[in-house]
């Protein structure tokens, strides 16, 4: 995919990233936390008919009848509820009102409406590689070739294909409950939330850096050379004329890559452990390739400069048609959002990195 196709293809696959905000409804991520008079928790499963109601408190007063009722109904998405609030479903003392209207103490909100699926994206059966699950996150191990959620010119054999269909209940969360992406090429791990208030939860825990993501990639440059990088930041954006491709510009956004182990394979290539603190689009790529030291099987951003001097025939071979970049999410860390427990999982290298990695220790 390597943003070479199409731009809005490249847009939404990003190589770690939040979510867009505006997907999630970030706008009422930080108050994720139930009003006592509220009917919580609600209904969930599509289809089902939901029927709650809030009363307004002094505290409350003069508040947005939306921003409220995101605060207060925190099960559905802000979007949703603004749906609802249009479309009647959401009542001020049994009034229809604007999504505007500043509501006033004692004031009765009242939703009764039916639960449809968040979005458009079918159901799929395409089999999961599930490394941790329990009633409220999943994460699972990405293979190479899946795109993280429906776009242009992939809007089949997604991994929200897959949730939905293997977790139907998440139809009614953004992106079947996707926190975070990573590149079609990239595999490892992701991490998915099962219900809405996780979902803020662990959004805001990325925002806030709770969550760490740890990568392998196989590296173009010796390991003396490596060292003298550990710590890249360098703000990203995107390219002025090659709009598909990210790079290194004073105008882009913080972005910060650490490299935190390095382990020579020969004397031009080393696996490298990365650790990332932001998570702009492709990152781990653009900051190495930007101190010259591409990724192998990169062709956006390494091309011929992933080849070195005093390669075998074997390892040329290997490196020229390695098809994708050679990185990988090993290592996922964060707060569980309801016990409050670290949690961390790991994926192991896939076999087509472990093959490159054999093929360029071998020296014969």
């Amino acid at each position: 995919m390597e943003g070479e196709d199409s731009i809005e293809e490249d847009i939404v696959d990003d190589d770690d990233d939040i979510l867009d905000e505006h997907m999630l409804d970030s706008t009422s991520a930080a108050i994720i936390t139930k009003h006592p008079q509220a009917n919580s928790p609600l209904a969930v499963s599509n289809g089902q008919s939901i029927s709650a109601q809030h009363i307004v408190t002094e505290e409350q007063t003069g508040l947005r009848v939306d921003k409220l009722a995101a605060k207060v109904f925190t099960e559905f998405s802000r979007a949703q509820l603004q749906g609802w609030i249009n479309e009647d479903k959401l009542l001020v003392d049994g009034i229809s009102q604007k999504p505007k209207y500043r509501v006033k103490a004692g004031e009765t909100l009242s939703l009764s409406a039916t639960l449809e699926q968040h979005g458009e994206d079918l159901p799929e059966n395409i089999p999961l590689d599930i490394i941790f699950e329990d009633e409220t996150v999943l994460v699972i191990n990405k293979p190479v070739g899946m795109v993280v959620h429906p776009g242009a010119g992939n809007w089949t054999g997604t991994l929200v294909n897959a949730l939905l269909y293997h977790y139907p209940e998440q139809q009614h969360l953004p992106r079947a409950g996707l926190v975070h992406r990573i590149d079609k090429d990239t595999s490892g791990l992701l991490l998915i939330a099962k219900t809405k208030i996780a979902q803020l939860d662990l959004t805001n825990q990325l925002k806030d850096k709770s969550v760490y993501r740890h990568y392998q990639c196989v590296v173009a440059g010796s390991a003396e050379s490596l060292m003298r990088h550990r710590h890249i930041n360098e703000p990203i954006g995107r390219h002025r004329s090659m709009r598909t491709k990210m790079t290194v510009t004073d105008q882009g956004r913080e972005a910060m890559t650490h490299l935190i182990k390095i382990t020579a394979l020969n004397d031009s290539y080393c696996l490298v452990d990365v650790k990332l603190e932001t998570g702009r689009t492709h990152q781990i790529r653009v900051h190495l390739s930007h101190v010259g030291h591409p990724l192998v099987g990169d062709k956006v951003y390494g091309g011929r400069r992933q080849l070195r001097a005093g390669l075998t025939e074997a390892q040329r071979a290997a490196i020229i048609g390695f098809p994708r970049q050679a990185l990988h999410a090993y290592t996922l860390g964060f707060v569980h959002p309801v016990s409050g427990e670290n949690i961390e999982v790991t994926a192991p290298l896939p076999s087509d990195i472990e093959t490159l990695i054999t093929i360029l220790q071998d020296k014969e």
